[in-house]
């Protein structure tokens, strides 16, 4: 398999889907599920940041996902927690920088604080740019920024597509060029609603936990081979 490292996408937008299913298949608890797509979110993380990807945004926990059992919820909590404490080294040595989108208010107190904790222990590395969304929902970004603006004061003039982007969560991170699906569902769930407009979007049956650093260098090959026009007309590919 040939990459182009000059045509990677600058975002890459993983939505990690069916730990809970791959639990299920292997007659195990759903947390274990969890447990394999931890290991699987740190290899392919490293992946990315070894490529050269700039960007990469990861849908570990949305606004819906609190419907699910109290324990399941409390054991995602706690895994968050786990691997925001204890991973560290792992973020140092690949010089990666966290960023949290989504709702952080909503969360349990002691997670909030492993999140503020692990970006500002980052903000000085150089290397990728990797945005966790935790308890997020594209609808509820948009509620939250629309507020923001208004709090604000923000003029009618003033509001424009890039002023609307800077008053989101990832004012730092350009529009996401992959998108890549898990688990064999084809919808978007509710994630990245407004960074998404010209996204090539990859779906894949593959469950989460069964993810591999080869199926991702796949889906960046098929992103490599599509033909982005955004709007224009028809270009031959080179």
């Amino acid at each position: 398999m040939s990459l182009d490292k000059q045509n990677l996408p600058l975002h890459v937008a993983i939505t990690m889907d069916g730990n809970g299913r791959w639990a299920t298949n292997q007659k195990l608890p759903r947390t274990a599920g969890h447990d394999r797509g931890l290991h699987v979110l740190k290899e392919i993380v490293k992946a990315a940041s070894d490529l050269g990807i700039k960007n990469l945004t990861l849908y570990a926990f949305s606004t819906e996902n609190w419907k699910r059992t109290e324990k399941e919820v409390g054991f995602l909590m706690n895994l968050i927690h786990n691997h925001l404490k204890q991973e560290f080294d792992f973020y140092k040595e690949n010089k990666i920088r966290l960023h949290h989108i989504g709702d952080l208010s909503a969360l349990p107190p002691i997670v909030q604080q492993d999140i503020l904790d692990g970006i500002e222990d980052t903000k000085e590395f150089t290397g990728m740019n990797v945005n966790l969304a935790i308890n997020y929902g594209g609808r509820d970004e948009l509620v939250r920024g629309i507020k923001k603006i208004i709090r604000n004061g923000t003029k009618e003039e003033e509001i424009t597509e890039e002023f609307i982007s800077k008053s989101l969560d990832m004012p730092e991170s350009p529009d996401v060029d992959l998108l890549i699906r898990t688990g064999g569902e084809k919808r978007l769930s509710n994630f990245l609603l407004w960074h998404i407009p010209y996204a090539e979007q990859i779906y894949i049956d593959t469950l989460w936990p069964d993810y591999t650093v080869k199926d991702f260098y796949a889906n960046i090959e098929e992103f490599q081979h599509r033909n982005r026009r955004f709007g224009a007309e028809k270009s031959e590919k080179k």
